[in-house]
């Protein structure tokens, strides 16, 4: 017991040299100003108290996130600054315990630092899924929004956990595009595998983690289960690998897998800025898997929340679908690129992503060398969090930006450059496929059935869930479905033959 305390009171004095040292060598500089305190990621809605800040300290200040200094950036302004104009300087991501762990010490695009091996990594996975699957993924998409559809109509009036259901067919999509494969124990394995690794890894145990690495040398009970659930993970895939390496044929590609494993084993013998391996085939499918299911259904989920709320919205969808479409849920089709057919339904959609960004800090950046924004410097290896939420609410930008109103993207000149996605080089590699999935997903469930609340009338809480982690979740709801047409259903078979 001694020997613990100790033990602790020596790392005690060790982090409080380190952070005097850390003062030291910034003595010189024209920082931002400092916030007091270092307990504030236990704020409930962080971005929110972060934009909070910004009225005495400006768009640009810092704080503490436990032995952490990082710069927060909290209008459109700032972050395009770091992320546009001066991206190269703001291109790393920290190197916390956390990430090394998940990212196989980092051969992955989401959590690995810049390089120019990270460069030649996400230029595979952008191409696997922009070329390798560019002629069947909006068939496909359709496909399997149409299916989802049928699936909803068995369960027709009845309260429907729609969170559940969109996040099971975007895991589906992500299945088909990146194995070939949505059967549905395949999905409901990675589906089940996504969850359980998400849900560990923003538990506090392993956040303090991050936020007081010496704490690593005590037991945590949650650091074992994030190994665990990475073990599972990295098991999953590796069977997905050695099917396809034993199937594929060269020069053809069934799925993003076959282009990426075939892609890695060209570049093996092409000169360039180091060797890509079949590991990072193996963490460009886990990024694909975390980023590109539980955000896309959150998103979804989130324009359903709104709807419900909005009914003379909803009303004007469906109104706007008729006349492109034909009453009910005719057979006829708007491609993506034709979008602009569908005016109402793209402002809809560009106001949930406005209002409730999925990752409403992104993901942290880190200087890999000095540079500065708005006067202030900001050093090298300063950990840089853009506040997408916070410039999605800035009022300087948007009038009355805590209001739902896709119209505000109907008007002439409408500013429609929200930060979603992020920008810069670190912009989300999925965009392109979420926007698709968005697009599709919301067009049909619109066009099939009216959304309504669950008996008794009970709307869905438009505050996210305070504690949520790097999603902005909606808390749990129900909604109803009621079918819009009897032809629909005839309509979806013949399109899924």
């Amino acid at each position: 017991m001694v020997l613990a305390g100790l033990l602790l009171l020596l790392l005690t004095l060790l982090a409080g040299a380190h952070l005097l040292w850390g003062r030291w060598k910034l003595r010189n500089l024209h920082l931002p100003p400092l916030v007091p305190g270092f307990l504030h990621l236990l704020q409930p809605n962080l971005p929110i108290h972060l934009l909070s800040l910004t009225q005495k300290l400006g768009p640009v200040y810092r704080l503490r996130l436990g032995l952490q200094e990082v710069v927060v950036l909290n209008s459109k302004r700032t972050i395009e600054e770091a992320m546009i104009r001066k991206w190269v300087d703001f291109a790393g991501r920290p190197q916390i315990p956390s990430y090394k762990l998940v990212s196989q010490r980092c051969q992955d695009i989401s959590l690995g630092d810049y390089s120019l091996l990270w460069k030649a990594h996400k230029k595979l996975t952008r191409s696997a899924l922009l070329l390798g699957t560019r002629s069947s993924m909006e068939p496909w998409v359709e496909q399997l929004t149409q299916e989802f559809c049928e699936r909803m109509r068995v369960q027709a009036g009845a309260p429907v956990t729609i969170q559940k259901e969109f996040s099971l067919l975007t895991c589906s999509i992500i299945c088909f595009l990146t194995f070939g494969d949505k059967e549905d124990t395949l999905v409901h394995a990675f589906h089940d595998c996504v969850q359980d690794l998400m849900k560990t890894w923003d538990h506090w145990s392993i956040q303090i983690l991050d936020m007081v690495p010496f704490l690593r040398l005590f037991p945590n009970p949650g650091l074992w289960r994030l190994k665990k659930a990475i073990e599972n993970r990295d098991h999953m895939v590796e069977k997905q690998l050695r099917r396809h390496k034993e199937s594929m044929m060269a020069g053809q590609w069934r799925d993003m897998t076959d282009y990426m494993l075939q892609g890695v084993g060209r570049q093996r013998v092409e000169e360039g800025p180091g060797q890509l391996l079949e590991g990072h085939v193996h963490m460009s499918v886990v990024d694909l898997f975390i980023g590109g299911t539980e955000t896309t259904a959150s998103t979804l989920s989130w324009a359903v929340a709104f709807l419900l709320h909005h009914p003379e919205i909803q009303r004007r969808l469906q109104e706007e679908l008729d006349r492109e479409l034909g009453p009910g849920a005719s057979c006829s089709r708007v491609t993506y690129k034709d979008r602009a057919r569908l005016p109402l339904l793209n402002a809809t959609i560009a106001e949930v992503l406005r209002l409730r960004p999925v990752v409403p800090l992104a993901l942290p950046h880190r200087t890999i060398r000095p540079s500065s924004i708005f006067g202030y410097d900001i050093p090298e290896g300063m950990v840089v969090i853009p506040n997408l939420q916070g410039a999605h609410l800035d009022e300087t930008v948007w009038e009355q930006p805590h209001e739902f109103r896709p119209d505000r993207f109907l008007e002439p000149g409408a500013n429609t450059s929200a930060l979603a996605f992020g920008c810069g080089a670190r912009v989300c590699l999925g965009e392109s496929l979420a926007r698709l999935e968005l697009f599709v997903v919301l067009l049909r469930l619109l066009q099939a059935f009216t959304l309504l609340p669950p008996p008794g009338g009970a709307l869905p809480s438009l505050q996210p869930d305070p504690y949520c982690g790097v999603n902005l979740k909606v808390q749990p709801f129900q909604v109803r479905l009621q079918p819009r047409g009897v032809e629909a259903g005839a309509c979806e078979s013949a399109s899924a033959q």
